[in-house]
């Protein structure tokens, strides 16, 4: 399945807010949910969607520099 497919299906499971994709170096690696200011990470090529496991938005962005947000569909 890719990035836009995971889009269409997942949500945030905090507040069920729309996601974001996260690339870093042409790869998903997180889905950013900008209401909550976190990042679900991608883990072995599987988001991790679970509210504990959630990383702020402002620590994911220290230690992944170079990350790019990639565009929502009709956004």
């Amino acid at each position: 399945m890719n990035t836009e497919e995971l889009l269409r299906l997942l949500a945030c499971p905090k507040c069920l807010g729309e996601l974001a994709a996260l690339d870093l170096e042409g790869k998903t690696a997180g889905f950013a949910c900008d209401a909550c200011a976190v990042v679900y990470p991608v883990r072995e090529q599987i988001p991790v969607m679970l509210v504990e496991e959630a990383i702020p938005r402002e620590q994911w962005d220290r230690d992944h520099p170079g990350m790019r947000e990639t565009a929502r569909e009709g956004a």
